[in-house]
C-alpha cells in the first residue's frame, strides 16, 4: 500500500471525527503506523498525533470582481478590563478588601513573591503586572486617609460680643511721627528703661510692643513704631490696631514728611490723634509755629481752637510727662475701651522672628479672649500651639487678657506680621483650616492664572491668524521658515545685573527692605531677589549664592562663624548691616560697580566765526573760519562741532589751527584765530558756532531714588 493510500485509510478509520479538511503528515503517518504494529494503538495515542486541521482547505477561489475590492479585515472590539483604585504604597490587606479576596489570592498574582498582608507594595510596575494577571487593570487615587478625615473648613473672627460680656481692658497706644523726633525717648521716659541706646543708628528700625504702668495706676499698651521712610507698612500696620495715636512732633523741626504720613494713617482708621510736642528745651523750639504747622495738615489743637488735645513735652529731661499722661487716661476714658475676655482668644500679630534657640517667635497683641498655654492657633496659612508666653520683659505669663502684648512660642513656621491670630479647638481642626486656606489660595492663584493665559492665547491667535491670512494670499509661494520658537525670556550673561540673598531679623524689617527693593525697576543693571527670610545664612543660601553669583546681605543676625568661613572659601561677598539707608547704600554701590563705562563730552571752548575767508593751497581754494574764542580754550587735538542756528552741520579735527600766521596748539579766551577743518568742503557763514570738546570714559551711576 503506498503512502498516500495509508494516509487516506488512517484519516477514515483512526479519526473518524475530523473535518474532511484534516490531513496528516507524513511523520505522524509512519508514527500511528508503529502504533499499530506494538498493538498500542488507543485513542489517547491517536489524540497525541500531530493532525493539521485547517479551514483554508476550503476556501473558494475569489474571482475578478472579488480581488478588485480592497482587503478589509474586520477586529473584534477591544475588550474593556474592570477598573480597580489603587493607591501609592497600598499593602496586600488593603489591595485583597478592594479586590474582595483573600491575602493567598493575591500572593498568588504575585508569583508568590511577597508573603504576609501587612506587605507593602511599593513598586507599581509589579502591582500594575499583578493586577493585570487577575483581568484587571489599576488606577492610582489619593490614599483615603489622607482625605476622609478632611473637612473643607475655615474659621473666621466671632461676631460681636454681648455688652453684658464687656469689661475693662488697657488701651493700646501706637506713637507715630517722624524719624527722630523723639517718640522711643519718650517711651523710655514712661517705662524707665533705655531702649534708644540699643538702637543702631539712633533710629527705630523695629515696631515694638510695651505694656507700661503709669504713674496713676493706670495700664496702658503702647506701640512704638520707626519713623523711617522706609517703615510705611510697620506704621500703617500700628494705626489700624490701635485705639489711640499720640503723634510725637518735635518743636525745633515742626511737621515733617512723615509726620503728614501718620495723620493720613491715623485718619484713614478712624483713630483719636492726641499731639505731642517734644523737644520744646532746644534751642530753635517754636511751639506756636508747630501748632501752625499742625492746623496747616488739618490738626486743629486746642490752643488753636479745635478739639485735638496737644501737649508740650521734653521727653529727654521727663517735663510734663504727666500731663500727657493724664491725657491718655482721659480719652482712654472717654472712648469706654472694653473687651469680652471669655472665649478663644483672637488677636494680631505685631511681628515675628527666628531665635535660634526658641524657634518661631511673634510678638502679638490679644484683642479678645484670654490666651492660654497648650492652646492651638491658626494665623494666616501657620498653626502653633503655645509652648510658652512671655511679655516685653521675658517675664514668662500663665495667661494674657485683652489688651495685653504677648510673645508667643511654638509656631510651626514663621507666620507673618499683621496676620489675625484665631484659637482653635484641636490640632485636627487647624490642619483642616490651613488645608482649606492652601486649597483657596491654590484656587485664586489658578484663576489669576487663567486670566494671564487667555490673554496670551488671544494675542497668539491673533498673530496665527494674521500669518495664516497672509499665507493664503501667497498662493503657491510659500513664507520663509522662521525656524524654531524663540524663547520668551533670554538673558544675556555679559550684561550686568545683581543677584542679592536678604536675610533680616524680623518679618517686619524684611517687609520694609523688600517695599524699598520694589522701586528699583532701571534694565541698565536688573536686580534680581534670588531668596529671602528671617534668620541668621544657613547652608543652603551659601549654596544659591554659588548657584546665582549673589551677594548675601545680612540685617542685624548674626551669622554662625563655620558659614561665613565657607562663604569667604567660597569667595562670596556678605555684606552685615543694622542701619537700613546703609544697606539701600551698599546695593546702590554694588549697582554702580557694574554699570559699564559710559562715553561722555566735556566741552573745552567755544568759538564764534566772524568771516570766512579762503587760502590757496595748489590749484584749490580752502575755507577758513575768522573765529573767536568766546569760551574756555580751543585745542588743536580735540574734537569741534559746528554748529549752525543751533543745528549741528559738522563734527570732526581739525587741520590747522593759526594765530597771527603762527601754526598754534592753544587758544585762549578773546583770542582770535583761524581754524580749517579736516573736511575742506565744509562752507562757514558769519555768527556759526564752533564747539571744541573731547569724548571721556567715566563710570555710570544709577538714579535709583528709594526715596530716602
Amino acid at each position: 500500500m503506498g503512502i498516500y493510500s495509508r494516509c487516506v485509510l488512517f484519516s477514515k478509520i483512526y479519526t473518524p471525527g475530523l473535518k474532511k479538511s484534516a490531513f496528516l503528515s507524513l511523520n505522524s503517518i509512519q508514527r500511528l503506523i508503529t502504533l499499530k504494529r506494538e498493538k498500542t494503538l488507543t485513542i489517547n495515542s491517536i489524540l497525541s498525533v500531530n493532525i493539521h486541521n485547517s479551514t483554508n482547505l476550503l476556501k473558494r477561489r475569489k474571482d475578478s470582481e472579488e480581488r478588485k475590492k480592497p482587503n478589509l479585515r474586520e477586529y473584534s472590539p477591544k475588550q474593556k478590563l474592570e477598573v480597580i483604585d489603587v493607591w501609592r504604597n497600598i499593602t496586600v490587606k488593603e489591595l485583597a478588601e478592594i479586590m474582595n479576596k483573600n491575602t493567598s489570592y493575591i500572593e498568588e498574582l504575585f508569583l508568590n513573591n511577597i508573603k504576609g498582608s501587612s506587605t507593602v507594595l511599593s513598586d507599581l510596575k509589579e502591582l500594575q503586572l499583578a493586577i493585570r494577571r487577575s483581568g484587571k487593570r489599576m488606577r492610582i487615587i489619593p490614599k483615603p486617609s489622607e482625605t476622609e478625615d478632611f473637612q473643607d473648613e475655615d474659621v473666621s473672627p466671632r461676631p460681636p460680643p454681648d455688652p453684658s460680656v464687656l469689661q475693662r481692658r488697657p488701651p493700646v497706644v501706637t506713637v507715630m511721627g517722624h524719624v527722630d523726633h523723639g517718640k522711643t525717648t519718650l517711651l523710655d521716659s514712661l517705662r524707665h528703661s533705655n531702649v534708644v541706646d540699643r538702637e543702631f543708628g539712633g533710629i527705630t528700625q523695629h515696631i515694638g510692643a510695651f505694656s507700661v504702668s503709669l504713674d496713676s495706676g493706670a495700664r496702658v499698651t503702647f506701640l512704638d513704631t520707626p519713623g523711617h521712610a522706609a517703615f510705611t507698612s510697620m506704621r500703617e500696620r500700628g494705626a489700624n490696631i490701635t485705639d489711640i495715636v499720640v503723634l510725637v512732633v518735635a518743636a525745633d523741626d515742626g511737621v515733617m514728611e512723615q509726620t503728614v504720613e501718620s495723620v493720613r494713617m491715623a485718619k484713614q482708621a478712624n483713630v483719636p490723634i492726641l499731639v505731642a510736642i517734644n523737644k520744646i528745651d532746644a534751642p530753635k523750639a517754636n511751639v506756636q509755629r508747630t501748632e501752625q504747622m499742625l492746623l496747616e495738615i488739618g490738626i486743629q489743637v486746642e490752643n488753636q481752637g479745635g478739639d485735638v488735645q496737644s501737649v508740650p513735652i521734653s521727653a529727654l529731661k521727663k517735663k510734663n510727662l504727666d500731663q500727657l499722661t493724664e491725657a491718655l487716661v482721659l480719652q482712654a476714658d472717654l472712648l469706654q475701651i472694653k473687651a469680652d475676655p471669655t472665649g478663644p482668644a483672637e488677636g494680631v500679630i505685631i511681628e515675628s522672628k527666628l531665635d535660634r534657640h526658641r524657634g518661631k517667635l511673634c510678638t502679638a497683641i490679644v484683642q479678645r479672649g484670654t490666651l492660654k498655654k497648650a492652646a492651638v492657633l491658626v494665623a494666616g496659612n501657620v498653626m502653633g500651639k503655645v509652648r510658652v508666653l512671655r511679655d516685653a520683659d521675658g517675664k514668662v505669663l500663665d495667661e494674657v487678657k485683652p489688651g495685653y502684648p504677648v510673645e508667643i512660642e511654638g509656631w510651626k513656621d514663621l507666620p507673618q506680621a499683621g496676620d489675625i491670630i484665631l484659637e482653635v479647638e484641636t490640632e485636627k481642626k487647624a490642619r483642616n483650616v490651613l488645608k482649606t486656606r492652601e486649597e483657596k489660595n491654590v484656587k485664586d492663584k489658578e484663576e489669576e492664572n487663567l486670566a494671564i493665559i487667555e490673554a496670551k492665547e488671544k494675542e497668539h491667535s491673533k498673530i496665527y491668524q494674521e500669518k495664516l491670512k497672509l499665507r493664503r494670499s501667497l498662493g503657491r509661494f510659500k513664507l520663509r521658515p522662521e525656524g524654531p520658537r524663540k524663547p520668551e525670556y533670554e538673558r544675556d550673561d555679559t550684561s550686568p545685573h545683581l543677584n542679592i540673598i536678604l536675610k533680616c531679623d524680623v518679618n517686619g524689617t524684611l517687609e520694609a527692605i523688600l517695599n524699598v527693593l520694589s522701586t528699583y525697576e532701571s534694565q541698565e543693571c536688573p536686580l534680581d531677589i534670588v531668596h529671602f527670610a528671617v534668620g541668621p545664612i544657613t547652608e543652603s543660601d551659601v549654596e544659591l549664592a554659588k548657584a546665582f553669583n549673589a551677594v548675601i546681605y545680612t540685617f542685624n543676625v548674626t551669622n554662625p562663624e563655620n558659614i561665613i568661613n565657607d562663604a569667604n572659601n567660597s569667595k562670596l561677598s556678605i555684606q552685615q548691616h543694622n542701619v537700613i539707608y546703609k544697606l539701600i547704600d551698599d546695593v546702590k554701590e554694588q549697582i554702580n560697580s557694574r554699570l559699564p563705562m559710559k562715553e561722555v563730552e566735556e566741552i573745552v571752548g567755544e568759538a564764534q566765526v566772524l568771516q570766512q575767508f579762503e587760502i590757496n593751497e595748489g590749484k584749490r581754494k580752502v575755507p577758513v573760519a575768522g573765529s573767536r574764542c568766546t569760551k574756555g580754550v580751543l585745542k588743536k587735538n580735540l574734537m569741534y562741532r559746528l554748529v549752525r542756528d543751533g543745528s549741528p552741520i559738522y563734527e570732526g579735527s581739525l587741520f590747522s589751527m593759526r594765530h597771527l600766521k603762527n601754526e598754534v596748539d592753544t587758544i585762549k579766551k578773546g583770542l582770535e584765530c583761524g581754524l580749517q577743518l579736516l573736511d575742506r568742503d565744509i562752507k562757514f557763514e558769519q555768527g556759526d558756532v564752533l564747539i571744541c570738546f573731547e569724548k571721556k570714559m567715566e563710570k555710570q551711576k544709577t538714579d535709583w531714588d528709594p526715596g530716602f
